[in-house]
């Protein structure tokens, strides 16, 4: 029996009585916690505070000055574990609702095209960007909106990276990643999709191009694998591939069998992050009959978000905690997943297994270009001074191939760090061949 749950954007926005009452409620702290539980430092009670005036462009504004991606982190950053986490109402158990706050006004923005950003002459230097996800589009619109020359190369068909490929439909409308991206294009930024650095062209081309700096921002698109005795079995499938192949089914790319899980299919999902409860949800709305995740730690040990937890538990997923993998059952193709947990081996049946344990980064770039050094785990290594220089004189890195993966934001607090790195770097430069 096929799921009747569907790839709707589940979240539901405020309306502007509901933005402008909840604005309301901000205490305006002589010293907000809430801001102190933003990685990007977001200005928080000044947008709230011009929220609930109805000054919604001024709030659109505050915010800008510290995110280029407002309509994102209102939806899928993990609040309760940020800016709301940290809001002293929790002693009440009625924390200002900040990401709904935020993707109001970026929404609102535009849809009634309120702000729109001063194109300036790029006169400063031409700075290449590998990868449109998070950190590449942070770094992308901060050096456009200084005055740099910004040329973005994609290997998809689309740019986004994670957010387009990685982060379901029903938490991220890929309309809303493709608005953002557009306001981003809009400070002048050009993106080359369809072209994989390390193959179509190197960093050393790039260089004979006239690129004064090259920012890699490519992320970790190798999954991590679960190196049990079995492995080699077919049915076993990395579930960020799994989740792209869903994305390019959504958008019309790919025919549905294209899709590792069919209708009807036992699915196990290995992991305890978000990844694994996103990708157990989008197994179900693929037509799983029935998803399981495993995790070898217990339920107050999950790296997921209570919020997405709950939604994964809402949806009819099973919890399997304290159960360590030790082998994939099966013939040639899996069957199930042997596990041991308090101490007894238990074989949970499947059709098809689904990976969330971890990505790593590919090493296509750094290995078509001589210079620049990774540590033993394949992660770009980077300078505090200029900040985000490799050992490759004027190539910088940020976001998850630098730092591991973690959350948009912190890619973002990063990049923007970054951004400023770049900009000093080429800046002296100049100055020195004067």
């Amino acid at each position: 029996m096929v799921s009747d749950l569907n790839f709707q954007e589940e979240n539901i926005p405020y309306t502007i009585k509901e933005a402008i009452k909840e604005a309301k409620r901000c205490l305006r702290c002589k010293n907000p916690q809430c801001v102190q539980g933003c990685p990007i430092d977001n200005d928080i009670p000044d947008f709230i505070f011009q929220l609930s005036k109805g000054n919604f462009g001024e709030a659109r504004a505050i915010i800008g000055q510290k995110s280029n991606l407002p309509a994102v982190c209102g939806r899928v950053c993990p609040h309760e574990l940020q800016c709301v986490g940290h809001c002293v109402l929790n002693k009440k158990d009625a924390p200002i609702q900040v990401g709904k706050l935020e993707q109001f006004v970026a929404d609102f923005d535009y849809e009634m095209e309120l702000i729109t950003e001063r194109v300036i002459a790029k006169s400063r230097g031409k700075i290449a960007v590998i990868g449109s996800g998070p950190a590449g589009l942070t770094v992308a619109g901060e050096l456009a909106k200084a005055g740099f020359n910004v040329v973005v190369f994609e290997a998809e068909k689309e740019p986004g990276g994670i957010l387009l490929y990685g982060i379901p439909e029903f938490r991220l409308s890929s309309e809303i990643v493709r608005r953002e991206i557009n306001k981003i294009t809009s400070y002048g930024v050009s993106i080359i999709p369809n072209t994989m650095v390390g193959i179509d062209i190197t960093i050393d081309e790039m260089f004979k191009q006239n690129f004064d700096a090259i920012f890699i921002g490519s992320g970790t698109a190798l999954s991590r694998e679960l190196d049990i005795k079995g492995k080699e079995k077919k049915g076993i499938i990395s579930a960020v591939y799994f989740l792209r192949m869903v994305t390019l089914f959504n958008e019309n790319y790919i025919e549905r069998k294209a899709i590792s899980v069919a209708v009807g299919d036992k699915v196990v999902v290995v992991g305890g992050g978000n990844v694994a409860m996103d990708t157990a949800r989008t197994a179900l709305r693929m037509g799983a009959s029935s998803v399981t995740i495993v995790f070898h730690m217990k339920e107050e040990e999950l790296n997921a978000t209570k919020s997405e937890y709950l939604s994964t538990l809402e949806e009819g997923v099973t919890m399997s905690f304290s159960s360590n993998s030790v082998e994939f059952i099966g013939d040639e193709k899996i069957t199930g997943l042997k596990v041991i947990k308090d101490g007894e081996e238990k074989i949970i049946e499947a059709d098809k297994i689904l990976i969330a344990i971890g990505s790593r980064p590919a090493n296509r770039i750094v290995s078509s270009t001589e210079g620049i050094d990774i540590d033993d785990k394949g992660y770009v290594i980077t300078k505090e001074k200029p900040y985000g220089m490799t050992t490759k004189k004027g190539v910088f890195a940020g976001g998850d191939v630098v730092h591991k993966p973690k959350t948009v934001v912190v890619a973002m607090k990063e990049a923007k760090k970054v951004a400023f790195g770049i900009a000093a770097y080429v800046d002296a430069v100049k100055l020195l061949d004067l």
